[in-house]
């Protein structure tokens, strides 16, 4: 054949590629180092002299790009799983990673190793889960146990006298470094704080037994509104004394009627200081959902706690109308000189659309007004249908019960940072409430 003289009188311008495709022997030798992954560079020639050469069988040519076809393919499969195309947006905001896919094993097949998926470079989302350390371990400080204290209560109908008796306390936690604590027990009888009385100090126990009777002249009509408050304390000589913990038993005749000496357990609440017994606020709430009008009818508080050196206070109510932590409008009752339980009967009226009911709530804060100086607060509380407790509760009875009053007692709180109002107005909403509040 021509093709075949031109080769043999030209040698210099042999290579292996040609010489290869000379014989039906040599294809013969072509399908052995196809089966050979070394061959690869070869074959890569091959294809390119194929573009250019249109003397090479195409059967040879077909070979050679199938054989190239599953080798790529066989690589891609053993490197890089499959991802589906919804994923692609995604991972261009992921952060530059290690991808093993671009990884260039030359001519040789991947490892052993990378047939399975890989996970270097990819996030672990597991792995940066941290926990709360201060929200568990304040949950577990308040939780912990701090023992138990045993008592009896009964009423003396002649001389009109409460009669507590602390038996004794068990299973107190240490407060010394000697593994050891002094207990002694504070007794109150709320709201009156000025009556205070108190247990012998017992040395080096965490079992201690008192056995001691106090008595609170009391009425027995007055019962019903006292709560006994106890706390117990680590007496320290040369510091001052550490706060074990706390009982305080809002129901006098939770036990018995008090006829009769009556036992009881308590367990002793985590605390750090006394808890102040801030006092009570009763008011009612109405709503007409014809005229969108809430009505909050202050009546009256009692024992609020005293802030002039009197010891009275100068008490006034104000409440505002929230919405997402921002004040949209606030009114006030009157000033009631030198009392510690005001009695208001008054009445503060907000204009608020049925539409607009579940997206604000009202504050109520008790202050003490001061001629010289800023006023300062005695106590707040919050009725809104993201209230806590009676609060919510109230709010929804008033709701379920449409131009009827609804009054409740509710106690007076220390101000948190969800209660601190916000100077600024919300506009926008206040626009909603038919051109602005009432």
């Amino acid at each position: 054949m021509p093709w075949r003289k031109k080769e043999a009188s030209s040698p210099s311008s042999a290579n292996p590629a040609s010489e290869t495709l000379q014989s039906p022997s040599s294809r013969g030798n072509m399908a052995d180092k196809l089966k050979d992954p070394s061959a690869l560079g070869f074959l890569e020639a091959a294809v390119k002299i194929s573009h250019t050469s249109p003397d090479i069988p195409a059967e040879v040519q077909m070979s050679v790009k199938e054989h190239i076809m599953r080798h790529t393919k066989l690589q891609r499969q053993t490197t890089e799983p499959a991802s589906s195309t919804r994923h692609t947006s995604f991972k261009r905001h992921l952060p530059r990673q290690m991808h093993v896919s671009s990884v260039d094993y030359g001519n040789e097949l991947p490892p052993a190793a990378a047939e399975q998926p890989t996970s270097i470079g990819r996030i672990k989302p597991e792995l940066y889960k941290q926990k709360s350390v201060d929200g568990d371990d304040a949950k577990s400080e308040a939780a912990k146990s701090c023992g138990k204290i045993n008592f009896s209560l009964r009423y003396d109908y002649e001389s009109e006298t409460l009669i507590v008796r602390i038996l004794k306390a068990f299973d107190l936690p240490a407060k010394d470094f000697c593994g050891s604590s002094d207990p002694y027990v504070k007794i109150y009888l709320l709201p009156d704080r000025k009556c205070k009385l108190q247990t012998r100090v017992h040395r080096k126990t965490l079992n201690p037994t008192f056995d001691e009777n106090f008595h609170f002249p009391v009425p027995y009509e007055e019962l019903a509104d006292r709560k006994l408050h106890l706390s117990v304390f680590d007496f320290d000589r040369f510091s001052r004394h550490d706060m074990i913990g706390e009982v305080i038993l809002d129901n006098l005749f939770e036990a018995s009627d008090l006829s009769r000496e009556t036992s009881i357990w308590k367990d002793i609440q985590y605390a750090t200081s006394e808890s102040v017994d801030l006092g009570e606020i009763m008011f009612s709430l109405c709503y007409l959902p014809t005229a969108g009008r809430l009505t909050l009818t202050v009546i009256k508080c009692r024992n609020l706690k005293a802030m002039d050196i009197t010891g009275y206070s100068d008490p006034y109510v104000k409440v505002s109308l929230l919405c997402d932590g921002r004040r949209l409008k606030k009114k006030k009752t009157t000033i009631k000189k030198n009392t510690l339980n005001p009695i208001y009967n008054e009445a503060i009226i907000f204009d608020i659309p049925p539409e607009n009911m579940d997206q604000v709530s009202l504050l109520i804060s008790v202050m003490d007004y001061d001629r010289v100086g800023h006023n300062e607060i005695i106590g707040v509380c919050r009725v809104g249908i993201n209230a806590e407790g009676l609060g919510r509760d109230h709010w929804n009875e008033m709701l379920a019960y449409p131009r009827k009053p609804i009054a409740h007692w509710h106690s007076l709180v220390e101000v948190k940072k969800s209660f601190k109002e916000v100077g600024e107005v919300a506009w926008p909403l206040a626009c909603l409430l038919h051109g602005g509040v009432g």
